[in-house]
């Protein structure tokens, strides 16, 4: 039968179609050319909404790239949305009143005298927030070159735009050009100009250029005292674009950035789907965000005992009660899902597609937990041997245990291989289990290399919490290097240690080890060319 489909601009019904279930040469039900409308809609921000109005099958979402061939028949007569193209503008009005608009052409010229005037006065503020520092006429001149270009084209707007495309193409634009002075000594350590320091501030905080408060401070060289710069800081990680360190450190760290590329196989998970994946992603990045903005303890990303999902999460994690797309905060009834260590985006990125992996696992708790990451394995190291064919593969801990009879595997695998099998209860889509896909109970017993024993996934967390200090100088060190750009070397170990003794007092509150990165040695200074 016919399923409305209708198109709401800001909530608005704008169109509505009529689709049928009877293929037609140019696509399905009522045909794609027919499936576009056109609507006056004024300049700026706008919300579109394409959805069909009463839907049968799937509620909520889309289903994964490949399905198994049994359920390829169900779902293709299953309704959806592939893609929605937005095109214009058409019969134009005007240039329209936006507030990127507004932030661009600070004044109007009021005669052909005042053009050049004016567009010297919105060009200066442009590229002083492109490059990130004062600039002069020097910097100014060759851009008025571009707008007198397009000024003799297309007018005053056009001529504007000619020059923003230039400054957009500007190396100083582009790069965080950070130069030694002149006649620094080769290979020699030194501060940070104000104007530098800002930039490193707001793209480590904010991931973008600083803002006039940040650059206003920098100008007048007082940035770097330590009451303005702690100040800034605490404004910086409570505005909500410090987000942006949220999702890009957690993307760094904890390998987030992989789920987007996670791949398990849809014949053992059917139910992965591009929703799913979202969500735990989402979940993460939520969980990480709560805590930076109540300022706790980074500890707790481990020791958490509350997460946020959605319907489609919460299904996945066998929780009830919880229903729509909408995220909100839940607290856990065991220790088993506490923490990062529990989510599922962690858990999905440290397996393969089809089945887990405590070495991966392992290796991952190493360095992003412990700090500790193993050497790179030896050359030449067979892979695990599959079963052959109408036998019983043996368990994991089985396979594990004879790949590690070579004494060359043995050493690093001693140490990985603990720590993976605590989390074997989960599958590699991070959901529980009690038995692995051949049928065999699970054993998610282990023992750290200082004799500590643990049994399953609550368990390890509470043994890596007695070992916090180890986590929250990897922590540190993680994001110490997300900060500065570059790797710790050994060099930088004072500073870490630093960092790390001084967050103690506070609980090594966000805040604190924050705070502590942005006024560190490798923060502020850095060394010239040798």
């Amino acid at each position: 039968g016919a399923e409305t489909l209708e198109i709401r601009v800001d909530g608005e019904r704008v169109a509505e179609f009529s689709v049928d279930d009877k293929p037609r040469q140019q696509g399905w039900g009522s045909g794609a050319a027919a499936l576009e409308v056109r609507v006056p809609i004024g300049a700026g921000d706008r919300t579109v909404g394409v959805a069909f109005v009463a839907r049968t099958g799937i509620v909520e979402g889309l289903g994964p790239e490949r399905l198994p061939a049994a359920n390829i028949a169900g779902i293709a007569r299953q309704r959806s949305i592939t893609s929605v193209e937005i095109a214009g503008p058409y019969d134009t009005t005007g240039p329209g009143d936006t507030a990127s608009r507004r932030r661009i052409f600070t004044c109007h010229p009021q005669g052909d005298a005042d053009d050049q005037g004016c567009a010297y006065q919105i060009l200066a503020r442009l590229a002083r927030g492109a490059y990130r520092r004062p600039v002069t006429a020097a910097d100014v001149d060759p851009l008025l070159a571009f707008y007198r270009a397009g000024l003799q084209r297309g007018g005053f707007d056009a001529g504007i735009r000619r020059a923003l495309e230039r400054i957009l193409v500007d190396p100083e634009f582009l790069f965080r050009i950070e130069a030694d002075p002149a006649g620094v000594e080769p290979a020699t350590a030194y501060r940070l100009k104000d104007i530098e320091l800002a930039s490193r501030l707001s793209f480590f905080l904010w991931s973008s250029i600083p803002d006039e408060e940040l650059l206003e401070l920098a100008e007048r060289g007082a940035l770097h005292e330590p009451e303005v710069l702690a100040g800034q800081v605490e404004r910086m990680l409570a505005d909500r674009r410090s987000r942006a360190l949220v999702e890009n450190f957690a993307a760094q760290w904890l390998h987030l950035r992989n789920m987007a590329v996670a791949a398990p196989d849809v014949n053992l998970f059917p139910e992965f789907d591009d929703n799913l994946r979202e969500a735990f992603r989402h979940e993460t990045e939520l969980l990480i965000e709560s805590q930076m903005r109540e300022d706790r303890s980074v500890v707790d990303l481990l020791a958490a005992d509350y997460t946020f999902v959605n319907e489609r999460l919460a299904r996945h994690y066998d929780l009830t009660g919880i229903y729509g797309s909408r995220f909100r905060r839940i607290d856990f009834k065991n220790g088993d899902r506490g923490g990062i260590l529990g989510h599922g985006s962690i858990l999905t990125v440290t397996s393969y597609a089809n089945r887990t992996s405590p070495v991966l696992r392992g290796k991952w708790l190493l360095e992003n937990i412990l700090g500790s990451p193993p050497p790179p394995p030896p050359p030449d190291v067979p892979e695990l041997e599959e079963p052959a064919s109408g036998t019983q593969p043996a368990s994991i801990r089985a396979q594990m245990e004879q790949h590690r009879q070579d004494p060359a595997c043995s050493g690093c695998h001693a140490r990985m291989d603990p720590l993976g099998f605590a989390l074997e209860n989960f599958d590699a889509i991070g959901g529980w289990r009690r038995t692995e896909i051949g049928g065999g109970a699970i054993d998610a017993s282990g023992e750290l290399p200082d004799g500590t024993r643990f049994d399953g996934p609550a368990q390890l967390r509470d043994a890596l919490l007695r070992r916090k200090e180890e986590f929250v100088w990897t922590f540190t060190s993680k994001l110490l290097t997300y900060g500065i750009g570059r790797g710790v070397e050994p060099v930088d170990a004072a500073a870490v240690r630093k960092v790390v003794q001084r967050a103690e007092a506070g609980g090594y509150r966000w805040s604190d080890i924050v705070l502590g990165i942005v006024e560190s040695t490798p923060f502020q200074m850095r060394r010239s060319r040798s």
